[in-house]
């Protein structure tokens, strides 16, 4: 069983997915993370006129093995993630582990932006999770400061505004729903809220499934 989570920063899509292969016992892979390492790689040269270059260069020599969440979880280094996600060099390159890991045996669970529509979208069920901007910035507020970092709330929430914008004019388009998606929002939903809420829709989707085979 694939299990596609999609939806903007801080939506808790990240916390739903890992929730749900763990509920489904289903490996779980947080694909942002990817796009965050290479991010922070080129860091120093996200403004240099060679950057596609260099961020596709660092995109073909990632190490997942080395990929540490701790490091990766920052605002500014969501910023560097979605500049270099709109590279067709370093979204090919990052493709192929994306599918490898969608298609083990078992099964996976993972959460993006174009999983169901691009990296998946074979999955058998699809969640597309949104919420209000000023409830994702309030939620990466509470996030970074519970792992010691500062917090500039302001920036935050422009960042994020930022981020939206730049990924719903990408081309290729992730930043959308796939047509046979289920939206969630969990504006108005605590955690335990809407894991359950998402745990029923996959159950769902699979009970949907089994019907028409």
């Amino acid at each position: 069983m694939i299990v596609a989570v999609d939806g903007p920063a801080a939506s808790g899509k990240g916390t739903i997915a890992a929730a749900l292969g763990r509920h489904f016992n289903l490996p779980h892979l947080d694909t942002g993370l990817l796009y965050r390492a290479v991010g922070l790689a080129v860091k120093a040269h996200i403004d240099a006129p060679d950057i596609e270059a260099r961020a596709t260069k660092a995109a073909q020599d990632l190490d997942s093995a080395v990929i540490d969440p701790e490091f990766l979880l920052g605002a500014e280094v969501g910023v560097l993630a979605s500049k270099i996600a709109v590279f067709p060099g370093v979204r090919k390159a990052l493709f192929a582990f994306q599918r490898d890991f969608a298609t083990q045996p078992l099964g996976a669970v993972l959460d993006g932006r174009d999983i169901g529509t691009t990296i998946a979208p074979e999955a058998d069920a699809k969640l597309f999770i949104v919420a209000d901007p000023q409830v994702r910035a309030a939620r990466r507020a509470r996030q970074l400061l519970a792992r010691g970092q500062s917090v500039d709330r302001e920036k935050l929430l422009t960042d994020i505004k930022a981020r939206d914008a730049r990924d719903a004019a990408a081309p290729h388009g992730g930043f959308h729903p796939a047509d046979d998606a289920v939206l969630l929002d969990t504006t108005n939903l605590d955690i335990e809220a809407a894991i359950t809420a998402a745990i029923a829709q996959v159950e769902a989707a699979i009970a949907r499934k089994s019907a028409r085979s």
